[in-house]
Parts: structure tokens; C-alpha cells; sequence
């Protein structure tokens, strides 16, 4: 047999690999390595949202003047007391960051392994700096700093995910709703106990849990252990030529196609129908959270729930919605994308009345609606990223980092139009003291 023939059978041989590949079925241990996979992304979107969620739970709390005054002794105010400031600074600080990673990094050529690492950095930075902050610019860098680790993670993960089996979406996305739930509640649990400063640096654990599940729990696909050079912007792969094989070395890699800018654009175009309908979810969702809930304020249960803990609960409230909707989309598939944003306006603009025109006679009713609130930013979440993993599309990997955009440009678009509105609102309920 000849050197050609040679090589062309080895390069039959080796595109029929390939095909293999790109179908996902190369785990080694195939079951057990599947169950570690579905636990591993369960807990890396946990771990890669809390600091994120730490940073909104305490907003209220960090917002405070850091010149050693207290929250004020008045427990019960006769009218809604409004931070200087609104939670919506933090919001803002926490999701501009998070936008722009996410859109830079799609188009940056850097291998998984280092943008995991640099996730992780930051984590760890964002908490031991708000955790020793002495002035609101240095409580910014925090929350800089953990919006940053929950962007570059987000983009990264999702977008590696499409080297795995398809279900590692649905638990990852479980993960970062079990994240909301977990974050809030563990932040209101023990700032029962604990101040500030303690409270954050005992979260110092969700960066050392996440290089573990990465480096660790996680079994990596044998494609990307063959091929060191794999980054996330370029992963098709093309069939191989003769000139693509060593025969002395008896080794091959595989080409990945790089795209031009033009061409990631004309990729980012039949993305929109879930980015748009999405990212309407999320900018209803947030102005809530972030521009009313500080705002949703009801003195007759003061005396058991004051201010400061109402906003901590109803962050814990709407988690729970959260973890839900984002764990059920084996039960539950929604495939009307369009009709959750219209549901989340009508909620929005149900509590903006009820902020400026006081009409719900019970915190109970509030804490339905917030719930109800979550549930449907959960499911958007989860079934818009389910559908992008199922449907057939030219780069499936750039695609799932894409459409994680989507989210990010509602939530930055509501800390920006909470701020005026919260000023606005303020005004209007002092008008009325």
C-alpha cells in the first residue's frame, strides 16, 4: 500500500471520528461521566450567579454611608424611606460589567481553561473587596469585580456546554436559579448573625466549589483534550486533508474555522427572535426588582419585618420563583416566547401603580406577585436557551454565547431607567409625608 493510499485511508477514518464528535457521545465511561457532567454544570451555574445574586441581595444593605452611620433606629417609618441612593446603582454595577464581557468575549480567542480561571479570580476579589469597603467607589469595584466573574462566566460555560450532552443546559440553568435561591436566602440567614463584613468573606467558599467542579468533577470531552488550541469563538469543525496528518508522528489535529466579524453578525441575525423577547423578560423583571421593590414597603408588619428585612425577603421570595420555573423545563416547555415579556409588563406595571397610588392590602399579595414574577423570568431563561440548543444552527456555540446578550441588555436597560424613576417615585411619596 503506498504513503497515499495510507493517508487517504487514515483520513477517512479519522473525519468518520469527527463525525463522532460533533455528536458528543466521546465521554469516556459514558453514564458515569454523564452524571458528573449534569452535576458539575448544576453546580458551576450555581457557584458562577451567586456572587452576582450576593451583590442584589445586599444592595440595600452595602448602599448605606460608609462613615460609620447606622441604618436609622425607626424601625417602623410612617412613609417609605428611600436610600440616597437607588438599588439600582448596584444593579447597574453589577450588569454593565456582565453586558460588556458578554460582548467582547464571543470575539476574543481564549482557551476555556484561562477564561474559567479568570472567572474565578474575580469571584474571590469581588467579596474580599466589598467585604473590607470603607467608601461606596470601593464597594463599586466589588460589585464590579463579581459582575465581571458572572459575565465572563456565563458566556464561557454556556458556550462550552455545546460539547456536551444537550441536558447540561437544563441543569445548568437549574443551578443558576438554585444560585438565586440559595445566594438570597444564605444572605438573609446570616445577616441575622453576622455583619456585613463576616457574611461576605464566609462566601468565599463559591470560588474554591467552582475550581473543583471545573477542574475536577467535570469529565472534558476527549475532542478538546486532543486539540490544546480549542477556544470558544472558532468551533467547527472542518474535514481533514492530507496536509492535515503527520504520518511520522501518527498524529492529526482539526482545522477550526475562524469568522470575520461581518460574518458573526450575519450568525447574531436569526438569533434575536429569543434575544429580543428575552431581554423584554428581563427589563420588566429588574425594574421591580431593583427600581420598586425597595419601594414596596408595609409598616403594619414592621414590627416583625422591618424595612431593611422586607427588600432581603422578597429577594428570597422571588428566587424561589426563579429555581423553580428554571428547573422545570423537562416538565414544562413554553414555546410562546413572545407571550412571557407581556405578562412580566403587566406585572411591573401593576406594582408601579401600587407604588405610586397605595392599594394592595397585604405584604402576602406583594410576595404572589414577586414569586409569579420570578417564575416567569425563570422559564424565559430556561426555555430560550433550551430552544437554541435544540435548533440547528451554523455555530451552535457562538450562538448559546449570543443569545446570553439577550438578558443582559434588559437588565442594563432597567437599572438605567430605575434610577430617575426611583428619584421621581421618592419625591412623590414625600410630597405625601
Amino acid at each position: 500500500m503506498t504513503e497515499n493510499e495510507i493517508a487517504t485511508k487514515q483520513i477517512e477514518e479519522i473525519n468518520s471520528e469527527l463525525d463522532d464528535i460533533n455528536s458528543y457521545p466521546d465521554i469516556p465511561e459514558e453514564k458515569k461521566g454523564r452524571i458528573r457532567n449534569l452535576i458539575g454544570f448544576w453546580l458551576l451555574g450555581l457557584c458562577n450567579n451567586y456572587p452576582y445574586v450576593i451583590m442584589l441581595s445586599a444592595a440595600f444593605d452595602i448602599l448605606y454611608p460608609k462613615n460609620g452611620d447606622a441604618p436609622p433606629q425607626n424601625p417602623c417609618p410612617n412613609v417609605t424611606r428611600c436610600n440616597e441612593m437607588s438599588t439600582g446603582a448596584i444593579l447597574l454595577a453589577d450588569i454593565l460589567p456582565s453586558l460588556f464581557i458578554k460582548l467582547v468575549a464571543p470575539f476574543i480567542v481564549l482557551r476555556t481553561q484561562f477564561r474559567v480561571a479568570i472567572s474565578i479570580a474575580l469571584c474571590a476579589a469581588s467579596f474580599l473587596i466589598t467585604s473590607f469597603s470603607t467608601s461606596h467607589t470601593m464597594t463599586f469595584i466589588g460589585v464590579i469585580c463579581a459582575a465581571l466573574s458572572s459575565g465572563l462566566g456565563e458566556v464561557t460555560y454556556l458556550s462550552y456546554s455545546s460539547f456536551f450532552d444537550k441536558d447540561v443546559v437544563s441543569t445548568w440553568s437549574s443551578g443558576t436559579g438554585g444560585a438565586g435561591v440559595i445566594g438570597a436566602l444564605s444572605y438573609a440567614s446570616l445577616k441575622e448573625f453576622f455583619e456585613l463584613k463576616t457574611t461576605l468573606q464566609i462566601m468565599l467558599i463559591t470560588p474554591v466549589v467552582s475550581a473543583i467542579t471545573f477542574w475536577v468533577l467535570i469529565v472534558h470531552p476527549s475532542s478538546l483534550k486532543k486539540d490544546c488550541s480549542v477556544c470558544l469563538c472558532s468551533s467547527e469543525k472542518q474535514p481533514l486533508t492530507s496536509s492535515d496528518i503527520d504520518l511520522s508522528l501518527e498524529k492529526y489535529t482539526t482545522r477550526r474555522k475562524s469568522y470575520t466579524i461581518k460574518k458573526k453578525i450575519q450568525l447574531i441575525k436569526p438569533l434575536l427572535k429569543y434575544m429580543i423577547p428575552l431581554g423584554l423578560v428581563y427589563f420588566a423583571e429588574y425594574f421591580i426588582n431593583q427600581g420598586l421593590m425597595e419601594l414596596l414597603y408595609f409598616p403594619n408588619v414592621c414590627d416583625w419585618l422591618p424595612l431593611d428585612r422586607q427588600y432581603r425577603w422578597y429577594q428570597v421570595d422571588y428566587q424561589v420563583g426563579v429555581l423553580i420555573s428554571r428547573s422545570s423545563v423537562n416538565i414544562f416547555r413554553c414555546y410562546k416566547l413572545w407571550i412571557l415579556p407581556i405578562l412580566q409588563v403587566i406585572n411591573l406595571v401593576f406594582l408601579l401603580l401600587h407604588v405610586c397610588f397605595p392599594f394592595i392590602p397585604s405584604i402576602w399579595i406583594v410576595l404572589a406577585i414577586i414569586f409569579y414574577e420570578g417564575l416567569l423570568g425563570g422559564c424565559s431563561y430556561v426555555n430560550t436557551f433550551f430552544k437554541v440548543s435544540e435548533e440547528e444552527l451554523e455555530d451552535k456555540e457562538f450562538s448559546m454565547g449570543v443569545v446570553s446578550l439577550g438578558d443582559s441588555v434588559g437588565i442594563a436597560l432597567a437599572g438605567i431607567v430605575s434610577l430617575p424613576v426611583h428619584n421621581a417615585l421618592c419625591k412623590l411619596l414625600s410630597s405625601r409625608s
